[in-house]
């Protein structure tokens, strides 16, 4: 009975607006003082979280996808691949996919590719003929749909929770990332199709014009892909490579921002979401010392062995569970808090950690978009001034085609691991 009213009385501070750090923490002082444990224990979880070296990649890429969510970036990157496939049927609803998810694995947040880019595409679409609720749809959907790509901070996040490999994670990513963005592709072609959307012509010049606009841009994700694979540089030094050339891109060659007024404007914005985090990690590790402790993972296991002993109903009902969290809680948050928690009981069921990683992120894709809660719907019918009824019938179509990737991503892990074992990258 204490312990079920410590848990509500947590609930309440939390629909109540107390900030979740305060919560987590809150949880992990009350835990260890019930047993006699001394509350240091928290500390020294923060003190292990801040010697690990890849912590620093986190502020360094964070500032560099602020820095080109600011910039003229988003218009670069849609002139850019409508050049190269605006002659499909269906063309600009592809550019809308590719390039929301560059945007957004640079960014590592929905909400900042919706309000960037989706208020760019938004009126390119609607004037090209495609229809409202398409349009509507594709842009809250395509605003998560990065997280699975190399720089994602949501895959280095995870990294640094579950102690697995980034650079593992980073790979993992590519090929599911892919597959969600070709079977959107093909519902959006089929949609042009349908719709008789104009096409646009392809012209070489068009191309050569917009890579010679995005010059500079275009060879990043190359850039820390190539590096980190080839042995060039760390995840963390990625990050350094990253912060420093797209600082000198967008201020001294491109010089869409000003240096001493809009680069300490960014670093302020940037670093809040930064110190956010890190105030939950840090809260949220002291709390998973506690749960480990006390053997909640293990007991956990044990209670859903006794009722599931088939990894295939397991895998089902972790699915679920987890487009729940992701509708619930933003990305950071449910990393920090779920993934120690079901690491421990999903390897008990033969899941490989990595692949893990991939499922955990392409759910809280589909999380994201999920009614009645889903953070993706709100922030997008305060952008585009929509219902949050017409954003949700218009993103439905969606949510169960990613759904239907979901299941293939899920019991397919060869896809999340197959390069891993080809190239050998531990």
């Amino acid at each position: 009975m204490p312990i079920i009213i410590v848990v509500l009385a947590f609930i309440a501070l939390m629909l109540f607006g107390a900030p979740l750090f305060s919560v987590i923490g809150s949880i992990a002082l009350v835990g260890f003082s019930s047993q006699g444990i001394d509350t240091a224990a928290i500390i020294v979880e923060m003190y292990r979280l801040a010697s690990q070296p890849v912590l620093l990649a986190i502020p360094l890429f964070t500032f560099a996808g602020y820095m080109l969510a600011e910039s003229n970036t988003p218009k670069r990157l849609v002139a850019l691949t409508q050049a190269l496939v605006g002659w499909l049927p269906g063309g600009l609803a592809i550019v809308v996919l590719a390039a929301c998810a560059i945007f957004t694995a640079f960014t590592g947040g929905s909400g900042i590719t919706i309000v960037a880019l989706g208020g760019l595409v938004y009126p390119i679409l609607i004037s090209e003929k495609y229809s409202e609720k398409f349009s509507l749809g594709l842009v809250t959907t395509s605003g998560s749909l990065g997280l699975l790509f190399p720089p994602s901070l949501p895959i280095i996040l995870y990294g640094i929770v579950s102690e697995v490999s980034i650079s593992q994670l980073f790979l993992a990513g590519i090929v599911p990332g892919i597959l969600l963005v070709i079977i959107l592709s093909v519902y959006s072609v089929r949609q042009g199709v349908a719709t008789k959307v104009q096409r646009h012509p392809f012209e070489w010049k068009k191309v050569w014009r917009a890579l010679k606009d995005a010059a500079w841009e275009v060879p990043l994700p190359f850039v820390i892909i190539i590096g980190i694979y080839s042995g060039m540089f760390t995840a963390t030094e990625a990050a350094a490579v990253t912060a420093f050339y797209v600082l000198v891109v967008e201020v001294f060659i491109y010089r869409d921002l000003k240096l001493f007024s809009d680069v300490p404007r960014v670093m302020k914005e940037s670093m809040i979401l930064v110190g956010a985090i890190l105030m939950i990690l840090a809260t949220a590790m002291g709390l998973t010392s506690f749960l480990i402790d006390q053997q909640v993972p293990q007991r956990l296991f044990e209670f859903i062995s006794s009722v599931i002993t088939s990894k295939l109903i397991f895998l089902i009902i972790l699915n679920l569970f987890l487009i729940i969290v992701g509708m619930m809680m933003d990305i950071f948050s449910a990393i920090i808090v779920v993934v120690p928690l079901i690491i421990p009981i999903a390897r008990q069921y033969g899941v490989d950690p990595v692949h893990l990683g991939i499922i955990f992120l392409a759910n809280l894709e589909i999380g994201y978009l999920t009614p009645p809660v889903g953070l993706n719907l709100f922030i997008s019918s305060f952008r585009f001034e929509k219902s949050i009824g017409k954003v949700t019938l218009a993103t439905l179509p969606f949510i169960a085609i990613l759904f239907a990737a979901l299941m293939i991503i899920t019991y397919v892990p060869e896809l999340s691991l197959g390069l891993i074992q080809l190239l050998g990258v531990k």
